[in-house]
């Protein structure tokens, strides 16, 4: 066992170059925001859709766009707005009047990283459109399906504090996000080099220094990354308790809440974090990984009772108490 960690350790040196390089070009734009921008690591590691939320002006956008430079794949940003139609997003079938048939015109989704800002501003059938590309990574135009290019990651932003002219995202497609990441503020040094560097008036040029043949090779290596039984076990538990809480000694959080959390959460915690181990250049995962990921996976897939809101017991809430709970093996 030792010796498949040691072989794993030293792919992992290996394949894991390009993290820093990564890093490097992304905080020549961005100004501290560790959190969020290993968070987009995790996601693109794991091939993990990611929602971005947090209060206007705090570099979600601007991250997502910068990792996207930092690459050398094609990136779109598309805005969503409530006239936003499949066809903007998906593409067509556009009559062709000399030969008389239909010739496909792709949309922008057609790209390796997709940038859907504001993502809860379209109505339900943009939404649909996007949950097919998103879990089946293919889209169909007319009869026809069309695989999508891998590396294929949607990272969407969202503002959680103007709800006017927004339509909540279905719970199927707030599901198949692998992480919701909740953006802060930014603390008083970091907020001092934000004002230094952005009112400049300097145009700063971000090379791509990563290909995706690097992320899909280190993704390969992350499957790899060596996770104890007992490890397993604890993430199980994690997720059950978020069902029957009754049965880990939570009896007060079960009128709280109404569904817990997937079966697709218990493999993203798994994925997130080998991803995490990877990033920190080990080749095996500690209950550590799973609780620093476990927030991100998990906030977004535990639906409260109104007698939580009542309460004023948020997700957040519940998934703390239940990481505090479950004993760590």
């Amino acid at each position: 066992m030792n010796q498949d960690i040691k072989a794993i350790n030293e792919k992992i040196e290996k394949e894991s170059g390009f993290v820093e390089k990564l890093l490097s070009e992304i905080h020549k734009v961005i100004v501290g925001q560790q959190y969020m921008i290993e968070r987009l690591l995790i996601g693109l590691l794991s091939n993990g859709h990611m929602l971005l939320e947090g209060v206007p002006g705090l570099a979600k956008t601007m991250s997502v766009s910068t990792l996207s430079k930092s690459i050398r794949t094609k990136f779109q940003r598309i805005q969503f707005t409530p006239d936003l139609l499949p066809a903007d997003l998906i593409g067509t079938l556009v009559y062709n009047q000399k030969d008389g048939t239909f010739q496909t015109k792709k949309g922008p989704i057609f790209s390796n990283l997709i940038l859907a800002d504001e993502i809860n501003r379209s109505p339900a059938k943009v939404q649909s459109a996007l949950l097919e590309a998103m879990q089946e990574r293919q889209v169909t135009i007319g009869e026809n399906s069309y695989p999508l290019e891998d590396p294929f990651l949607v990272l969407a932003t969202q503002n959680p504090i103007e709800q006017e002219g927004t339509y909540p995202l279905p719970e199927a497609q707030i599901d198949r996000f692998m992480l919701k990441i909740s953006v802060g503020y930014p603390n008083k040094d970091e907020e001092m080099e934000i004002v230094n560097r952005m009112t400049k008036n300097e145009e700063i040029n971000v090379d791509p220094v990563v290909t995706p043949e690097d992320i899909i090779k280190a993704r390969h290596v992350v499957s790899e990354i060596y996770i104890d039984e007992k490890i397993k076990k604890y993430i199980i538990d994690i997720v059950f308790a978020s069902r029957n809480p009754e049965d880990y000694g939570l009896e007060d959080l079960k009128p709280l809440i109404r569904y817990g959390a997937s079966p697709r959460a218990s493999i993203y915690l798994t994925l997130a974090a080998k991803s995490n181990a990877f990033l920190k250049r080990r080749g095996y995962v500690t209950p550590e990984d799973v609780r620093a990921i476990g927030m991100d996976v998990l906030r977004h897939r535990i639906i409260i009772t109104y007698e939580a809101e009542a309460e004023e017991v948020t997700s957040e809430d519940i998934v703390r108490r239940i990481l505090n709970k479950i004993e760590v093996p």
